[in-house]
């Protein structure tokens, strides 16, 4: 297992963190659903494996799947360092969801008490919240860090100008900056390339990708002429939506095709592509069964050929929307490294 700086903080990641959403789930559909020994079983196999993240959300199955993995770490909390968020609803309540300092304050008590620990490692806003000031938002988020409840900041599902204004704002009054930004990005999506990504690089947040096999679209069980009879994807779930079948299946094309010369699980490709790209620290996964997240941990040794990197680049590439396509023309001179994430340097 490698590890990576998250951003321009001196914290280091693994470059595959564990993700649990599916614990303490008692849904059969959707994410599927973990329970406590399974769960213990993951973060067993995990930490054997060197993986030393692990990412949940107070949104989690109802707050249940902090509190399993609160248990699960019980006499080894300071092994990993422990992500978790705040935004989405918990309760029912008026200000049960948001980023108002009431319901950060909050939030951030009880996500502590789930998981028995004085401190969290990296606090993430889940996603934006357009009713609450930011400065109210930030200099709470500030002051759970000059607690010592906090010891980093993070953000997620932000859009670009969103989180530049986010920065702009903590720059201003010197609260703490977000050094994470947790985004959806795989090979059948590529829409973090147009505007986060190369505002990542340019501001020095690390990028912590969740649903890098989208949704499970990439592991190679879903083919033009066939599909698993469990999934994801058949129990009714959307996201990540699929915009283009297409370039969808093309791409899994050349996932597999990879895969079978090199003898290993498509997944296994699909994430050794995304540890290539530009200021991309871990990637989050997560699988039903221990089995799946043995076979998934796998790709952190993975090394693609430049050859292949060229051909799933070229199949999975989207098209250039505006501005972008009008930046294209400008000669490599006038390029800076931000750029290169989209245009590269040609």
């Amino acid at each position: 297992m490698d590890y990576r700086l998250l951003g321009r903080s001196g914290l280091r990641v693994s470059t595959l963190s564990l993700g649990t959403a599916t614990f303490g789930s008692t849904e059969s559909g959707g994410w599927g659903a973990v329970d406590f020994a399974e769960a213990r079983q993951q973060i067993d196999m995990c930490l054997d494996a060197g993986v030393n993240v692990i990412d949940t959300s107070n949104a989690y199955a109802e707050g249940r799947s902090e509190e399993v993995v609160g248990q699960a770490l019980k006499g080894r909390r300071d092994s990993v360092v422990l992500s978790t968020k705040v935004r989405f609803p918990v309760g029912d309540g008026v200000n049960d969801a948001g980023l108002s300092r009431f319901h950060i304050l909050r939030a951030v008590e009880d996500s502590l008490r789930r998981l028995r620990t004085d401190h969290i490692d990296i606090y993430h806003v889940h996603e934006w919240d357009g009713q609450v000031p930011l400065d109210e938002t930030l200099h709470a988020l500030d002051s759970l860090v000059r607690e010592g409840k906090v010891r980093y900041l993070g953000v997620s599902n932000y859009a670009g100008w969103q989180l530049m204004k986010a920065l702009a704002v903590s720059d201003l009054h010197g609260y703490q900056r977000f050094v994470s930004n947790q985004i959806y990005y795989s090979l059948e999506s590529r829409d973090a390339e147009y505007e986060l990504l190369p505002l990542s690089v340019d501001q020095g947040l690390g990028v912590m990708v969740w649903s890098p096999l989208a949704g499970g679209l990439l592991t190679g069980k879903y083919r033009r002429d066939s599909s698993p009879e469990e999934g994801r994807h058949l129990a009714g779930w959307t996201e990540p939506p699929v915009r283009d079948e297409k370039r969808l299946y093309d791409t899994i094309d050349v996932i597999v095709r990879i895969a079978e010369v090199r003898q290993i699980p498509p997944a296994q490709v699909a994430l050794a592509y995304l540890l290539t790209r530009p200021a991309v620290s871990t990637l989050i996964v997560g699988a039903r069964t221990t089995e799946q997240l043995r076979q998934t941990l796998e790709a952190a040794d993975v090394e693609l050929s430049q050859a292949e990197l060229d051909d799933l680049d070229e199949v999975s590439s989207q098209p250039l929307i505006y501005p972008h396509w009008h930046q294209a023309e400008i000669p490599a001179g006038f390029r800076g490294p931000s750029d290169a994430v989209l245009h590269g340097f040609r």
